[in-house]
């Protein structure tokens, strides 16, 4: 408290990069090289490599259709405003249009799933994630949400349901590979500024503002 006011709380829902990290199976890990040091260099500088798709991201058009738009053209207001994080931690594996029916979704709303993978973590790639239907799918876009904030590296099932994936990025902003593991469900202040890459995606960080 300051001076009679409750300061907000901020969360950083973003991993951390690093060469160790767990990457989509297919992606290439990190690679962060030194090429100038002190004492021996003016300054540190490094080489960073990384996949488009690492960590903390957004998609965008380009990342499934050819010739479409890339990460340049989301719109800037879909990084920013009030939006809901909702517990699914209970769900198994699979979240369907009646595990989000019980939540409240207005238009414009920025909507923010938080599910068992947090819990689990980053430790080691999870093959049996928990991932988005189509049913899900279409409830969202049918909703009006303008984005939507998933807990791991891909909102659709592994090697599948690739129809999914297409249906959210052509009809809203999507981030993947938030870690919500200290966030409780409510009401926060999203901010996602992903790298100005014109590209499929880009590695981005996601902040969660919690406004007492």
């Amino acid at each position: 408290m300051n001076g009679g006011f409750i300061l907000p709380e901020f969360f950083d829902v973003s991993q951390l990069i690093n060469e160790e990290m767990v990457v989509y199976p297919g992606n290439p890990k990190p690679s962060i090289e030194r090429y100038a040091s002190l004492p021996k260099d003016r300054v540190n500088e490094s080489i960073l490599t990384l996949g488009s798709h690492t960590g903390t991201h957004v998609d965008s058009r380009l990342h499934l259709r050819e010739g479409r738009e890339g990460v340049a053209s989301l719109p800037l207001e879909s990084f920013y405003g009030k939006c809901r994080v909702f517990d699914l931690v209970h769900v198994e594996q699979e979240i369907n249009r009646q595990d989000l029916e019980e939540f409240q979704i207005d238009p414009g709303d920025i909507v923010v799933l938080k599910t068992r993978n947090s819990t689990l973590g980053y430790v080691k790639f999870l093959e049996n994630y928990v991932h988005l239907k189509m049913d899900a799918a279409e409830y969202l876009v049918n909703a009006g949400v303008k984005t939507l904030g998933f807990d791991y590296l891909s909102v659709k099932k592994l090697e599948g349901d690739d129809e999914v994936h297409e249906l959210l990025i052509n009809n809203m902003t999507l981030f993947e590979g938030l870690n919500l593991a200290g966030v409780h469900e409510g009401e926060y202040l999203f901010l996602g500024l992903p790298l100005l890459i014109d590209t499929d995606g880009a590695p981005a960080r996601v902040i969660l503002v919690k406004e007492w």
